[in-house]
């Protein structure tokens, strides 16, 4: 089956310091893609070059085998790539609701808007109850959950997922797996960076290793889960 994102020897950094050193990753339909790493690995910048926040000194993103690159990121939102960021940045002085709606920005269709928000609060239903909340008034945990579900409200084919369990108490984080899990099996690929590297590689059907903005190691997440390179360095064994 053809890859639906393929980036390609992608080079990348901020001013004089190349942070991605070559790049090459690949997430196929349906699949859930973990990108584990120590801090400042690269993970986080991985997803920025993907959903057009840092352009490629060198290299490509191709997506349904066109080249997107150089679009600007709200035109790879329209492609179908959404993204939930590390540390949620979601609109503090803006209701939950206006959050939602803003992940939806750059859609038309009302109809299919309002099914969306529907979605969104049967998989967050705390965040039916906060609608007319403002965000920043919200727990971490309410926070990370309107964070996912405002990228899910750009109808993402990928949905980019970076570090959404940080700073979670484990019942949140489990919350936010599952639903996960359940936006999987709807047929959603989803590229996962998280420091909790046993919970995304388990969830995950593959696996990618980061070290110093270059792919260590590429294999199916079981496997991964087993070998002993990755147990020591990354799941604590």
């Amino acid at each position: 089956m053809p890859a639906l994102l393929e980036m390609q020897e992608f080079y990348a950094g901020y001013g004089p310091i190349e942070v991605l050193k070559g790049i090459s990753i690949e997430v196929r339909p349906g699949e859930i893609v973990a990108l584990i790493g120590a801090n400042g690995a690269g993970k986080t910048s991985t997803l920025m070059g993907i959903s057009g926040c840092l352009r490629p000194r060198r290299g490509r993103v191709l997506w349904e085998s066109q080249e997107i690159q150089q679009l600007p990121a709200h035109e790879i939102v329209r492609r179908g790539i959404c993204h939930s960021p590390e540390g949620r940045k979601i609109f503090p002085r803006l209701t939950v609701l206006e959050n939602l709606q803003m992940g939806a920005f750059s859609r038309r269709d009302r109809a299919g808007i309002e099914r969306d928000l529907v979605h969104a609060f049967e998989l967050f239903p705390i965040l039916a109850e906060r609608r007319t909340q403002a965000g920043g008034t919200l727990s971490g945990g309410e926070q990370q959950m309107l964070s996912v579900a405002r990228a899910l409200m750009g109808r993402p084919k990928l949905l980019l997922l970076d570090e959404p369990s940080l700073g979670l108490a484990p019942m949140i984080v489990v919350k936010i797996f599952d639903v996960v899990r359940k936006l999987n099996q709807e047929g959603m690929a989803i590229l996962l960076v998280e420091q909790a590297a046993r919970m995304a590689l388990k969830l995950a059907h593959r696996g990618y290793v980061m070290e110093i903005g270059q792919i260590t190691m590429v294999d199916k997440a079981a496997a991964l889960l087993t070998d002993k390179r990755v147990q020591d360095a990354y799941l604590g064994e």
